[in-house]
């Protein structure tokens, strides 16, 4: 969400910011249209105070015994009460065209996202460790997966299509990475562990940003209820209409959670394989922080995710997000890209995002300056700590050897009870 005193003190500088996402300009238009709301809560006002006013009269009248008056003055409020509910409408709909076109903008890109229209526009900032080699060509996983306990048919008889069922070593495996992504950001990043929910009402998928705009991406209980599509959604709205004093921050949380996508837009992209599933786990990070350390607080959340990457020896790079391709309710994103050998490609397992204001000014959470009274709105960053299921994948290919086995990293062996290596079924 937006704040409507800078859209009426920098219209030009407003839609010169969604310009570089590739939006026309709607500054003229919501402006016009919160001119509308407030005149028509204005009259409503106005209306209802000389309602107020008349009917006073009215008593006064009638204790002076000036009947002819007080007879007056209430044809006179009965006529003004007939016109309030023609305000009160006009004000209902002026305040539900405004809000619904500022639910669906997105956020302005930071001075420091580089422009650009879509995913070429994206900017290399570094990588860690190099690309594995191998004395044979290495395979997807989707290729060695079945062998190891990885079945896409039987998940498909259950479910359908974009699911997995896991079973055996490789099942564990998948479990000991969520334990050891929040093993180490609770234990060494200083994250606080939550266990939230995973259906949100209409508020919070709007509190986060996934409504109005996305809700195809969404899956939908028969009550009205959304899934979530990441942890996000609830963990951010964890924050909502609270007022937090200056101290408290920053506020770290995190939680390792089955999410779901309806992947609605994605119609035959990764139809194969473990990538891009209706069910996925992850561990998100979340972090509430005082605008001027927000930046620094990026840069940390980065930090925590590559660091995973690196304890598990997964080559990647870091890519900054160009403004056309950025998420809808950030202004600022690193992307984290895990090499995949078979693939012979770099592939999205964390996105890390400064969204500044734009999600607490819809949650209605905010902060309170140390010795100030007025409230302000803090700043509410996210990323992946992993994609559970996409480690997975990094691990199985880079990992993997001739034969079709896939050797664990070390740092996971304190989680797979004496288990080194995947072993294909013979």
């Amino acid at each position: 969400m937006h704040d409507i005193r800078f859209i009426r003190e920098n219209p030009a500088s407003f839609d010169a910011g969604l310009a570089r996402r590739g939006h026309e300009p709607v500054a003229q238009v919501l402006l016009e249209l919160d001119e509308q709301r407030r005149a028509a809560a204005t009259a409503m006002q106005e209306t209802q105070s000389e309602r107020n006013a008349a009917s006073k009269q009215i008593g006064q009248a009638m204790s002076r015994g000036e009947t002819e008056k007080a007879e007056e003055l209430k044809a006179a409020v009965a006529k003004l009460k007939k016109t309030m509910p023609g305000l009160e409408q006009a004000e209902r709909e002026a305040t539900a065209r405004f809000d619904e076109l500022m639910a669906r903008l997105p956020n302005l890109p930071a001075a420091d996202t580089p422009d650009g229209e879509g995913e070429d526009g994206n900017v290399y900032i570094r990588e860690w460790g190099t690309r594995p080699e191998f004395a044979f060509d290495p395979k997807e996983h989707a290729d060695i997966g079945p062998a190891l306990g990885m079945d896409f048919e039987m998940a498909a008889r259950i479910s359908g299509a974009r699911f997995t069922f896991l079973r055996g070593a490789i099942s564990r495996l998948h479990r000991a990475l969520g334990q050891f992504m929040l093993d180490v950001n609770t234990g060494e990043h200083g994250y606080t562990e939550c266990n939230p929910p995973l259906l949100v009402r209409d508020e919070a998928a709007l509190g986060t940003g996934q409504l109005p705009k996305f809700s195809e991406d969404l899956f939908q209980t028969t009550d009205g209820r959304w899934l979530i599509s990441t942890s996000e959604m609830s963990l951010g709205n964890s924050f909502r209409e609270q007022i937090f004093e200056q101290g408290d921050f920053p506020i770290r949380r995190t939680a390792l959670t089955p999410c779901f996508r309806s992947e609605a837009g994605s119609a035959g992209r990764d139809t194969r394989g473990f990538i891009r599933q209706h069910q996925f786990e992850k561990v998100e990070l979340i972090s509430a922080a005082l605008p001027d350390q927000s930046e620094a607080e990026l840069q940390r959340i980065t930090t925590c995710a590559e660091n995973i990457l690196q304890r598990l020896g997964l080559h990647y790079r870091v890519m900054q997000l160009c403004a056309g391709d950025l998420g809808a309710t950030m202004m600022k994103t690193y992307d984290l890209e895990v090499w995949l050998p078979g693939q012979g490609a770099y592939r999205e397992i964390s996105s890390c995002s400064n969204g500044g204001t734009y999600q607490p000014r819809r949650m209605n959470a905010r902060f309170r300056p140390e010795g100030e009274k007025k409230t302000e709105y803090f700043h509410l960053l996210n990323g992946s700590s992993l994609a559970v299921g996409r480690t997975l994948v990094a691990v199985m290919e880079q990992y993997q050897r001739e034969d079709g086995s896939v050797v664990i990293p070390d740092a996971l062996h304190p989680y797979m009870a004496g288990i080194t290596m995947l072993e294909p079924a013979t």
